[in-house]
């Protein structure tokens, strides 16, 4: 497997994306690793690290897309940036799969644009994979499209069973569509048309879930539009990093509190990796016609590495092809 790699995407590139990319070569024999920037930069960050020569690969490319930049207009424009050279590695076969930590509009643009859509899906969707209490869950969408249609919703319960089944090893996820109350007739239009189609599907569907109950990990596909979604994704990180900080802060406060600290530090470390976005590397572009994994911008280097292990997971599953039959079994009607 080839993996192309955007080699100055992310706020801690291209050192740990290069040290991410040298763990996973590490640790998976069958992937090679494409990276593309500036080319002295990254021979320099590589140059740190022993590693098989044989198995990485360096494409110069000279300009990077920022956060703060228009996605489309940053594509069409900077021809020979980081981004733009990786996505088309994937376009034209050279690659199975890209991974960026830089712009999320920018990313999700040129998956669009660049590489394109699964034939029949509307529109792709970020999924990530969240930590919960009595197991992960999938969030689809998280932030890539704010004003949905219900069939949009439909393919997006669709492909986060498919690839929920595929990664987690789970058989038959369970489906719900976050809304603010669990009734049936709860919601706006949206959720309740949406909720019509899902309870119509061949889906596991069990019905709608409130946002409190979502982080149970009790639901394995947590379905909703991109605004929902990426409400949800960055309060339930807010809140675990600032519960995680408080805790430290109460048991360093005393002398009495430190001593206790000994006996709990194991806890509150197993605690803090359950918690850990890192544990997942990224998050997937669903729906668009290759595998496009989106790191964390603070990816650190186990982060990336990870993303990496995911975009492998993604291949040797034949996750790609199991999206697009399940998708043309189930919306042959449209809906």
């Amino acid at each position: 497997m080839r993996i192309a790699i955007d080699g100055m995407g992310g706020d801690n590139s291209p050192s740990a994306v290069v040290e991410g990319c040298v763990e996973a070569l590490k640790e998976f024999k069958d992937i090679e690793i494409v990276i593309t920037g500036p080319e002295e930069k990254l021979k320099n960050e590589l140059s740190k690290y022993q590693y098989d020569g044989s198995r990485v690969k360096i494409i110069d490319a000279t300009e990077v897309i920022g956060t703060n930049e228009h996605p489309v207009m940053a594509l069409r424009k900077k021809k020979d940036s980081t981004l733009n050279k990786a996505l088309k590695l994937v376009k034209d076969k050279e690659c199975d799969a890209v991974i960026s930590a830089g712009s999320t509009g920018a990313f999700l643009a040129g998956c669009t644009l660049v590489i394109g859509r699964i034939k029949g899906i509307e529109r792709p969707a970020l999924s990530p994979i969240m930590p919960g209490i009595n197991g992960p869950f999938i969030v689809v969408d998280a932030g890539a499209n704010v004003d949905c249609k219900p069939q949009y919703l439909k393919q997006f319960a669709i492909m986060g069973k498919v690839y929920y089944e595929n990664v987690i090893k789970v058989s038959n996820p369970t489906v719900a569509l976050v809304n603010i109350g669990a009734e049936e007739e709860k919601g706006n239009e949206l959720t309740k048309e949406t909720y019509s189609l899902l309870k119509d599907s061949n889906l596991n569907f069990v019905g709608n879930i409130e946002p409190r109950d979502i982080s149970n990990g009790d639901v394995n596909v947590v379905v909703c539009d991109g605004f929902v979604g990426n409400t949800v994704l960055k309060m339930y990180e807010g809140v675990a990093s600032n519960l995680l900080g408080t805790i430290k802060s109460e048991i360093t406060s005393s002398i009495i509190t430190k001593i206790g600290a000994l006996f709990i530090l194991p806890v509150i470390k197993s605690l803090k990796n359950k918690f850990d976005y890192k544990e997942y590397g990224g998050a997937p572009f669903l729906g668009v016609d290759g595998i496009c994994i989106k790191a964390h911008g603070s990816s650190d280097a186990r982060a990336f590495k990870n993303a990496i292990k995911q975009a492998r997971t993604f291949y040797v599953n034949d996750t790609l092809a199991k999206l697009k039959v399940e998708l043309e079994a189930n919306t042959n009607d449209k809906n």
